[in-house]
């Protein structure tokens, strides 16, 4: 397996941190920060869409 390299955590106002990160292979990852060893992976295009629907209020729930 490839090596993970975690960005900054994202914060959402009075929620929990997460991560994502990336790895050579062209993998993508989600933890929540602190516990990178417990992730999920997708595509990066999964994941970036993820994020976007996120902060875009329509999944405002899940942070």
């Amino acid at each position: 397996m490839s090596e993970i390299r975690w960005e900054a955590p994202f914060c959402g106002e009075g929620s929990a941190c997460f991560r994502i990160g990336t790895d050579s292979a062209g993998n993508a990852y989600i933890a929540i920060s602190g516990a990178e060893d417990r992730y999920l992976t997708d595509t990066r295009e999964a994941l970036r869409t993820l994020i976007r629907d996120i902060k875009a209020g329509k999944a405002d729930h899940l942070l």
